[in-house]
């Protein structure tokens, strides 16, 4: 065929409308073949022309997308001295924009003989060839109309964050025609939509869509890597999710969900996995990045290259101080930006990402480049913000543009509402956005995503149903998954008939759900909380691809009536910018002093002052905190001052009821309970006005309900919140 020079950049395939150009890094190869994939599988070989700066590079006029191509990169293969080149095994496209097929592990995979005593630690290959064996990258075509399209852009502190999993959440969905389920198209049809905008979340947070791989162990026990975190493309949508085809139309569908997510103004933000690719450690497969420059993708334990240095637990990690790997890393992102139209990022195992050398770094090469990159300096940007080398927990320690999913918030309230002692100053500083954690490198408390369940643990209701895990569907004897889940069965161990205990664990429920969404900071919920969705007390569901782990969408009354009480918690939210303040308060940070502001103050159930003694009481499990709706200081995005109605948050993490008095009357003329959490949704608003909807709650403006006088004595049950508004009114 004919070849034309080409371009150094940009690298990966791009498609100009007469033709591709083809362009990848390689410091180390001494020739790299372009590798064109016919219909029938057949191979034509063309060895680009050209190499700039280890980028090597041609121009394959008349090649249209849809066109299946891979690489095999002619160098060294010297395990000992960090080289893995095998011009036997057809490499993808570190910059596919899609890619075809799937694998399972056929030991032509491998680039050492899987007999090896040695394990692919001697120089001796494994020359049988790959193709047909392994993925291949798409051409794709660009162009795509998004019309009028406009990113929501959310200001933090009015985001409510929807994690969940493209599969998952709409597999068994109804109302989405069967042949999307499970898809890109089955998350943007309307019937996924209409529930995300009445639940009322501003953005949905996409577990990985970058494409992964199956582990092959998994597959040998007949499961599947479900959650995704194992990538091998950090710039295509993952094929399996994909309704219409995979030679480049899940580029176009994705795309598609995008729009229709913005559309109704929920911003999308993809959980990505820098950290590490698919091809694990020196025993792993040879996919793309290991055959074409080991040594420059990977860290490499310096004094012995045969071996990968790891902080991930997934067998590599990668060299994040190379510059094509921040350029990679780089390119990728701003990709999803610019031409995906994604509005933010969630990094798993951020900790990673800082590592230079040995140590996390604030003033990484990553941090530094993030920082001045004018695209994505932009958009939402979250960490999670550990990993497991030396020194990996670095909650509260990323730099001023980033927030961090807050890992002490899930930890703190969970033992706050399970009665564990010594944990009243602490859930109070969780509950005010965490000052203590984020105010000293001058952010703010959107810096917190507040979390009390995630992908990675038990579900809300198995969080008051399971005091262990069960995880023996995992095949590895239950030794798997987290074993400190600071969980409460509420008695009894599983599923129950009895009603008490029943009660109680719904009670708990709405207890976490009003805590969540009621903090300061950036609330996430976990797909399905909001529906009582459970895993049977499997706290680490990575690799069950079924209805274990699956969204299930038919409500039985009592899970109806939780999806009630969720919505009418995110709207009280989104009425009363009380609750989600720019600013931290002006309060001391232990607590115990109150500012001439009187932006908040703590009480005792008697209704005085929280005191130094109250507050180091290591039994206390009930307190109540005001919030001055007249005294939120930070302008909206127009300069208007905000102001808002008070309110008062009443806990008793208590088992008994505890008899509270309200405040003196300067703290509010008149109070009306607006939630209870020992009631349901409709009783907690038995007389308010209902929505449109009849399955929403009206605005808490319209609430109205038994007037409680300053220093009035009142009981709060046992295990619940009570939240109380006094319509303050702007101050003149």
């Amino acid at each position: 065929m004919e070849i034309w020079p080409g371009k150094p950049y940009p690298l990966g395939a791009t498609y100009d409308g007469t033709g591709v150009n083809f362009a990848i890094f390689s410091e180390v190869a001494e020739r790299v073949e372009l590798c064109l994939i016919g219909e029938r599988g057949k191979e034509t070989r063309i060895t680009l022309p050209e190499v700039d700066g280890f980028v090597w590079h041609g121009f394959l006029p008349g090649v249209q997308p849809g066109q299946r191509y891979g690489y095999r990169v002619h160098g060294p293969y010297e395990p000992s001295q960090g080289t893995r080149c095998n011009p036997a095994k057809l490499l993808l496209d570190p910059y596919a924009k899609a890619v075809d097929g799937e694998m399972r592990g056929d030991p032509s995979l491998f680039g050492y003989n899987l007999d090896d005593p040695d394990g692919g630690l001697d120089d001796i290959a494994n020359t049988t060839d790959s193709l047909g064996k392994t993925l291949m990258s798409v051409v794709i075509n660009p162009f795509f109309d998004w019309g009028q399209d406009r990113q929501p852009q959310h200001e933090y502190h009015d985001t409510v964050i929807y994690e969940a999993h493209v599969k998952g959440l709409t597999e068994q969905l109804e109302d989405v025609p069967e042949e999307i389920r499970g898809t890109y198209a089955g998350i943007g049809h309307p019937a996924t939509i209409d529930h995300l905008t009445k639940l009322g979340v501003t953005a949905i947070e996409l577990m990985p869509v970058h494409q992964f791989v199956q582990d092959f162990t998994l597959l040998d026990q007949g499961l599947r890597n479900y959650w995704g975190y194992n990538t091998i493309g950090f710039f295509a949508p993952h094929n399996e999710y994909a309704a219409y085809g995979t030679r480049g139309e899940q580029v176009a569908e994705f795309k598609g969900m995008v729009k229709a997510l913005h559309e109704a103004g929920i911003e999308v933000i993809l959980d990505v996995v820098y950290n590490h690719t698919a091809e694990g450690n020196h025993k792993g497969p040879t996919l793309a990045f290991r055959g074409i420059d080991n040594g420059s993708y990977y860290r490499l334990v310096d004094d012995d290259p045969a071996h990968y240095y790891d902080t991930t637990g997934t067998g590599n990690s990668l060299l994040m101080r190379h510059p094509h790997v921040l350029q990679l890393i780089m390119d990728s992102l701003r990709y999803w930006v610019l031409d995906m139209h994604v509005d933010g990022f969630r990094f798993d195992l951020a900790a990673t990402l800082a590592r230079q050398f040995h140590d996390v770094s604030r003033l990484s090469a990553f941090f530094d480049i993030i920082q001045q990159d004018p695209v994505i300096s932009q958009v939402k940007l979250i960490a999670e913000p550990w990993d497991l080398g030396d020194g990996g927990y670095q909650v509260g320690n990323f730099p001023p543009l980033w927030t961090e999913w807050n890992g002490k918030f899930r930890d703190t309230v969970r033992d706050f509402w399970r009665g564990e002692p010594a944990t009243l100053g602490e859930f109070a500083s969780r509950f005010t956005g965490s000052s203590d954690l984020y105010e000293h490198s001058g952010r703010k408390p959107i810096a917190s995503i507040n979390f009390v369940v995630a992908h990675d643990g038990f579900t809300l209701r198995d969080l008051v149903t399971y005091n262990e895990k069960h995880n023996e569907a995992n095949g590895e004897n239950n030794q798997d998954g987290e074993s400190h889940n600071r969980s409460w069965n509420c008695g009894v161990e599983g599923p129950t008939d009895d009603p008490e205990v029943k009660v109680l664990r719904l009670q708990q429920q709405r207890n976490f759900l009003t805590t969540l969404l009621l903090s300061q900071g950036v609330p996430m919920l976990a797909h399905g909380d909001e529906l009582g969705r459970t895993q049977l007390g499997n706290n680490n569901g990575y690799c069950q691809d079924s209805d274990l782990t699956w969204v299930d969408w038919d409500l039985d009354d009592d899970n109806a009536e939780l999806l009630r009480f969720t919505r009418r918690l995110v709207q009280l939210r989104k009425d009363h910018p009380v609750f989600r303040r720019r600013r931290f308060f002006a309060g001391t940070a232990d607590h115990g002093g109150e500012s001439d502001l009187g932006d908040i103050a703590w009480f005792m159930p008697n209704g005085k002052h929280m005191d130094g003694e109250a507050w180091r009481d290591g039994m206390a499990r009930s307190l109540m905190v005001f919030l001055n709706g007249n005294a939120i200081p930070a302008p909206d995005r127009r300069g208007n001052v905000v102001r808002d109605d008070c309110f008062l948050v009443v806990f008793n993490a208590h088992e008994e009821p505890i008899s509270f008095t309200l405040p003196e009357e300067e703290y509010g003329p008149e109070w009306y309970i607006e939630i209870d959490t020992a009631l349901n949704a409709s009783a907690a608003t038995h007389a308010s006005a209902l929505a449109s909807d009849p399955g929403v709650a009206a605005s808490s403006s319209a609430a109205a309900s038994a007037v409680l006088e300053p220093e009035t004595e009142f009981s709060v049950a046992g295990r619940s919140i009570v939240v109380l508004r006094s319509p303050c009114g702007p101050e003149e």
